[in-house]
């Protein structure tokens, strides 16, 4: 009987303790979620403030930037300044220049844009490049015969000091260089859609929104070999009543494709996403691919993660 009392004793106590750990475990995952939630704010704000602080703000030009063709052949080329429109691209040389470049996608944004201007928007690019060969191989392998600025002495950052993040190192500029917009059309939509909406007048249109549901919103792709590729199959269903229109899918590099045979998921219906990614450098990596179409979201971004080697 003194055994048996002993015994409960334990187990209270024993059930004490794992109540008391279960309440703290709790209480750290919802101090954790609050401070990633004001980190997000946060950063929601900061980028509030990068806008409010560019918006309006002139670009700066060196006095005799010199393009060229490929890195190689020097052309007598002058920036517009009677264009009522310019768009400028500032290039750094951090990180992997072909990922964050994406050429392709920025020559269909350039032809939709000449489509829609009769040709009068010029775009300028202005490189700080440290590796002269790779820019050269990127701008003739995905045919870029735009003049492109090589800026060796980074003379067009020190003039404007642009924001550290690439997503905001693209403006559209008026004809006094004032930004009007700022953002990378080519890594969102959205700007995109804003760049046609001040170059033309025209928003684009509106369709009733529906809700996609996704298994999850961050993949771990693991270990992949050098030079290897792996692929995850993201699966779609439509929950909403409206039927959803596919807008586009953009990826945060070169490395990174989404495969896909549809362009609408009706209500209940269920469609599939392959996302590739060949595998670059030893080392941790992390991608995004997003998802833009009539949601009420506006837009839905997958992470994958893993490791190469």
């Amino acid at each position: 009987m003194r055994l048996f009392k002993i015994q409960k004793t334990a187990l209270l106590k024993l059930n004490y303790k794992q109540l008391i750990f279960n309440i703290m475990k709790t209480t750290i995952l919802s101090l954790v979620l609050l401070l990633l939630a004001s980190c997000q704010d946060n950063k929601k704000e900061q980028l509030l403030h990068l806008v409010k602080e560019w918006q309006g703000k002139e670009i700066r030009f060196p006095e005799k930037p010199v393009f060229t063709r490929f890195v190689t052949d020097t052309t007598d080329y002058r920036i517009p300044a009677a264009a009522d429109y310019k768009v400028v691209v500032y290039v750094d040389s951090i990180g992997c220049v072909s990922c964050k470049l994406q050429l392709r996608k920025w020559k269909e944004f350039i032809a939709q844009v000449d489509s829609a201007t009769d040709g009068n928007v010029p775009f300028l690019f202005f490189f700080q490049s440290k590796d002269n060969d790779e820019l050269r191989y990127i701008l003739r392998r995905d045919n870029f015969t735009l003049p492109v600025c090589i800026d060796t002495d980074n003379h067009f950052y020190k003039l404007n000091h642009f924001p550290g993040e690439m997503t905001f190192q693209s403006f559209l500029v008026d004809r006094d260089n004032h930004v009007k917009v700022i953002g990378n059309p080519i890594h969102n939509l959205s700007v995109w859609d804003l760049y046609l909406k001040e170059l033309t007048g025209a928003a684009a249109s509106s369709l009733p929104a529906t809700h996609l549901q996704i298994d999850t919103l961050e993949y771990d792709l693991g270990s992949v070999p050098a030079n290897g590729t792996k692929e995850q199959t993201v699966r779609l269903c439509n929950t909403g009543t409206e039927t959803f229109r596919l807008k586009g899918i953009t990826t945060s590099c070169d490395c990174t494709t989404a495969r896909y045979d549809w362009q609408e998921i009706q209500p209940g219906e269920t469609k599939e996403i392959t996302v590739s990614y060949q595998a670059e450098q030893p080392g941790d990596f992390l991608r995004t691919v997003t998802i833009y179409g009539n949601i009420t979201e506006k837009e839905i971004t997958l992470t994958f993660v893993g490791r190469v080697g």
